[in-house]
């Protein structure tokens, strides 16, 4: 059903494919149930273990696991891209989700509670290297070269919506039911989320090796580094700023499960702005505008991570939230334009995009490991405070890439 919505709204837009749309409103739909089912879980992972009684300095240090594992499972996740195609790898990857998510559902458990959870990392470490990687992939060989900014808008716009909705209603179901809840479905999402893509062939050739030979390092040394200070800026947007609002902004919340749905809706409210961004900037890609698109909003994020150590209010978080967004769309939306190009240029796209997903990760566990190193030092709050004065510093390195795409 959501498949055949996206080909009513978008396919008279996208009578310039060489390729049938089917393969991009698979991939549409596909990753759209993916985000709706790991955003269900992800923003309130934290206030769960926070609520069950760990530290944030542990918190932090877990998220730093977690993303240190990522970066060797990169490995077998792009054997796995390259033997059996990213549309196969992305069905093993939600499989091994929805195992895992049920797993959250014991981590009360006095006994079990820890291990729950330890084996729970160790799976979605590998379940999402295994379908970001498979992700990257499939969008990169079916996207069209003129109009790829504009595609990557619609995909933003769809994971936007499935963003922005699904913290209000995991929010509403975890106030209602208690947050077990949302773990179950969210495993029954991820179920189905791998479903529409096995309707057409692998977009890749598999059965082959990854090879390294002759790689343009030169080529895309810049782009890896600025990719480390995504992944830094991701923990910082996500895992670090929702535990800012659990202890400083929401610390007065007198009901335990409250605490779910007064997040979830000061997450979701600034989804408006990502969906006027995406396509907006999607078009500028497309003019050739990349570029300034990049660094304009590159530093924008830098000074709202500095803003961030000052919200106190509910209000101040929704401000904060939607200038992020729109930040946060323009200059992702830019990078991963120019490193898709990047990618077809370098004749080793599967071996290019894995080492993206590994320095991506990279960057995120190093920024877990200085939150956590923080708060070991500092009180909880001064020590959110001078991570994202940190992070702002950190986020500007993401407008270091010369890619090949904007130099003309």
């Amino acid at each position: 059903m959501l498949q055949a919505l996206i080909h009513r709204l978008l396919k008279r837009r996208h009578f310039w494919r060489y390729a049938t749309f089917s393969e991009v409103a698979e991939l549409y739909a596909s990753r759209t149930m993916r985000i709706f089912a790991l955003r269900l879980v992800s923003v309130f992972a934290s206030i769960y273990l926070f609520q069950n009684g760990y530290s944030l300095a542990f918190i932090a240090f877990f998220w730093g696991a977690f993303y240190l594992m990522k970066v060797p499972f990169s490995w077998p996740s792009a054997r796995i891209a390259a033997m059996y195609g990213p549309k196969h790898g992305t069905l093993m990857s939600n499989i091994i989700s929805a195992m895992a998510m049920v797993l959250l559902a014991f981590l009360p458990h006095p006994e079990y509670g820890l291990y729950a959870l330890m084996t729970w990392c160790v799976l979605q470490a590998f379940s999402s290297t295994l379908n970001d990687l498979c992700y990257l992939i499939d969008f990169s060989k079916v996207k069209d070269i003129d109009h790829a900014g504009k595609e990557l808008g619609y995909m933003n716009i769809f994971e936007k919506v499935a963003t922005g909705l699904s913290p209000v209603i995991g929010g509403v179901l975890a106030l209602w039911f208690g947050p077990a809840i949302i773990m179950i479905i969210s495993a029954l999402l991820f179920l189905f989320s791998a479903a529409p893509l096995l309707k057409t062939p692998e977009p890749t050739k598999i059965h082959r090796r990854l090879n390294f030979s002759d790689f343009p390092w030169r080529q895309t040394w810049r782009s890896f580094l600025a990719e480390g200070a995504v992944g830094f800026d991701v923990f910082a947007t996500g895992t670090a700023w929702t535990l800012f609002m659990t202890v400083v902004v929401f610390a007065g919340s007198n009901d335990s499960n409250r605490i779910y749905a007064e997040v979830g809706f000061v997450t979701s409210v600034t989804v408006f702005v990502a969906l006027l961004a995406s396509y907006s900037y999607g078009r500028l890609i497309d003019h050739r505008r990349g570029r300034l698109l990049l660094r304009v909003s590159t530093f924008t994020n830098s000074l709202i991570h500095v803003s961030r150590a000052f919200v106190t209010t509910p209000v101040g978080v929704v401000y904060t939230n939607a200038a992020n967004e729109a930040a946060t769309t323009g200059f992702s939306m830019a990078f991963m334009r120019g490193m898709f190009d990047t990618a077809d240029r370098s004749g080793r796209r599967i071996e290019y995009l894995f080492i993206i997903e590994m320095v991506v990760n990279f960057g995120a566990a190093i920024g877990a490991a200085v939150l956590g190193l923080l708060l070991l030092v500092f009180s909880e709050v001064l020590s959110l405070q001078v991570f994202f004065i940190l992070t702002a510093g950190v986020a500007l390195l993401i407008a270091t890439p010369k890619f090949a795409l904007y130099r003309r």
